[in-house]
């Protein structure tokens, strides 16, 4: 989602700057992006590293306007298990991974966007991603819908917190996507998974969540919400 999002706003003449990990085919993607556009490893959980990256790229962007934060993940646990309850470490590690590096991300990127001149009295625009488990997490989704919940509802508060300076905050709360892993699912089971959505039924595509990320950036009026991209979808239990 992150990469069609940069290739959406590369083809609408952004300068783009990809933040990722080390390991990540960001370098190359950047360079696919073409003139302007750069690479900044880091890993979203070190907030020294993620400053320094942030401070990297904003010095090679000028100005940072537009901030679309796609990092994240998971793991599946009950609450209880058969033989124990849920680590109390894999909890914290998906709200670090989550919902602590959104924030912090945000604080920092505000930051940045704060000193900015104002354009139609904007001065930048946060994309978030929460997940439709935020609302409706499955069984073995606790912490994941823990830390997709924290970034919904702080989206409204930051939004307030900010407005002042003219610094919109959204989220966006897909539900299952074609990305990572799940773009490997086959289309059977990926239409089981999909079944009570309403239309489409089945997963969304990464150009999709970035045609909604740019519609947000074009549209002022866009402030403060969680929006759904779901088609219409609930999570079922399991």
């Amino acid at each position: 989602m992150g990469r069609a999002t940069a290739e959406r706003l590369a083809e609408q003449g952004a300068r783009v700057a990809v933040l990722d990990l080390p390991t990540s085919e960001g370098a190359a993607m950047a360079e696919g992006l073409g003139a302007g556009a750069s690479f900044h490893p880091c890993d979203v959980t070190d907030s020294g590293g993620v400053e320094a990256a942030l401070a990297a790229a904003v010095e090679d962007l000028g100005v940072l306007h537009i901030a679309v934060n796609t990092a994240g993940g998971g793991v599946s646990a009950r609450t209880l298990s058969k033989s124990a309850p849920h680590s109390l470490d894999a909890f914290r590690s998906v709200i670090e991974l989550n919902l602590i590096a959104t924030f912090n991300l945000n604080r920092l990127q505000a930051w940045h966007m704060s000193r900015n001149e104002p354009d139609d009295g904007e001065r930048g625009v946060i994309v978030n991603t929460s997940s439709i488990a935020a609302f409706e997490g499955q069984i073995g989704q606790v912490a994941y819908a823990a830390a997709k919940a924290g970034i919904a509802g702080m989206t409204l508060t930051m939004a307030r917190d900010l407005g002042s300076l003219g610094i919109r905050v959204t989220a966006i709360a897909p539900s299952l996507f074609a990305t990572g892993i799940t773009s490997r699912i086959p289309e059977e089971m990926a239409g089981e998974l999909t079944r009570d959505a309403a239309f489409p039924r089945r997963m969304g595509r990464p150009d999709e969540y970035a045609a909604l990320a740019l519609a947000i950036v074009e549209n002022q009026m866009l402030n403060g919400s969680a929006i759904r991209l779901d088609a219409g979808q609930r999570f079922a239990p399991k």
